[in-house]
């Protein structure tokens, strides 16, 4: 049985299924150290949760697995993730686990003084394996995106991984994020385990800066090199903008300027836009520029997930000629300000 109490015996088949642990988090009610923060705010964290949430306000249909304590926190996860009309359908409750929390401070994630506690050693999520996982409601969409944080929760995690990333006929296009964490490092063996997976998906989404700390690789056509095997290559170059490696053509699009309140998220919210353009058909150029948008919709707002700018919003935008798309300056409020003339610069 599921968490909705439904059986599992037929699955509808969805745009998207994201697999992978979400946890409540725990925001500070102001700046300075956990130790002196007095309050905390309730809020979700989960990278494929979040790309799931992202999709589903673009209109896709979307499904997310995982597994979460039979527990209050459980019970606010499930609600709102399904809040944002992902089908949570296929979520199991573990009688046993609990769900896994984290709290962290205010300040910017790349600085010395960021911290964050994370309690999700024994998870309900960290159960996760193949015997006890809904397969046929994880494979019963058009795409299935993973990270490699999963794999590295635990090995019935990575096991299960493996079973999803297997070729095997008719199964769903693969889209993979690296989303390298090296506080889940299980072994000295990790950066292999990303690349074996990495190499077995259809898409993969990987940080410049990341795949240098993690396997020593300088630059997009270096990262190419080492991951011939996926059709389409996405490397994520910060502030400069991303560049697809597509079957063989090589495509780069600069990133927007983005006046940034806080980066968390950014990376799910690129995933979720490039995604929805693939489902859409759209160009290799266009894809990406959806997925500068909906991270810059992320990067705008304080929290992990943001609403993204309506579709003929961001149509409009992406339809920019090269010289437009360079002017762009996007701040906060600014997928509400959706009668710009193209030739504008889109500050509110």
């Amino acid at each position: 049985m599921t968490a909705d109490g439904q059986s599992t015996a037929a699955r509808d088949v969805v745009d998207v299924v994201a697999l992978g642990e979400s946890m409540v988090t725990f925001l500070p009610g102001r700046p300075g150290r956990l130790a002196d923060v007095p309050s905390f705010d309730r809020a979700i964290g989960g990278a494929e949760s979040n790309v799931a949430c992202a999709l589903a306000a673009a209109g896709h249909s979307v499904r997310w697995v995982s597994r979460v304590g039979a527990d209050g926190f459980g019970d606010h996860l499930v609600e709102t993730i399904g809040g944002y009309g992902v089908d949570v359908s296929a979520v199991e409750r573990d009688p046993v686990r609990p769900t896994g929390i984290y709290f962290r401070t205010a300040g910017d994630r790349a600085t010395d003084a960021h911290e964050v506690a994370y309690y999700r050693a024994g998870s309900a999520a960290s159960a996760m394996a193949a015997t006890n996982v809904d397969l046929a409601a994880v494979r019963a969409g058009r795409v299935l995106h993973l990270s490699g944080i999963t794999p590295m929760l635990s090995d019935g995690c990575l096991g299960l991984v493996r079973e999803l990333t297997a070729l095997r006929a008719h199964r769903p296009l693969i889209s993979f994020d690296v989303n390298h964490r090296p506080a889940l490092g299980r072994s000295a063996d990790g950066p292999g385990v990303l690349l074996e997976l990495a190499r077995g998906a259809d898409l993969v989404f990987v940080g410049e800066d990341e795949a240098a700390e993690v396997w020593g690789l300088v630059g997009a056509d270096a990262v190419r090199a080492a991951f011939p095997d996926p059709e389409t290559l996405v490397v994520k170059q910060g502030g400069r903008g991303a560049t697809v490696f597509h079957k063989k053509h090589v495509t780069f699009v600069p990133a927007p300027h983005v006046d940034v309140v806080a980066e968390v998220g950014a990376g799910d919210a690129f995933a979720a836009g490039f995604l929805s353009a693939t489902l859409r058909g759209l160009p290799v150029r266009d894809r990406l520029r959806h997925g500068h948008l909906t991270a810059a919709a992320a990067l705008t707002v304080p929290g992990d997930l943001a609403a993204p700018p309506a579709r003929d919003h961001a149509d409009r935008l992406v339809a920019l000629d090269d010289t437009a798309w360079g002017r762009l300056r996007l701040g906060p409020g600014w997928t509400d300000a959706a009668d710009w003339a193209d030739e504008e610069v889109c500050t509110p």
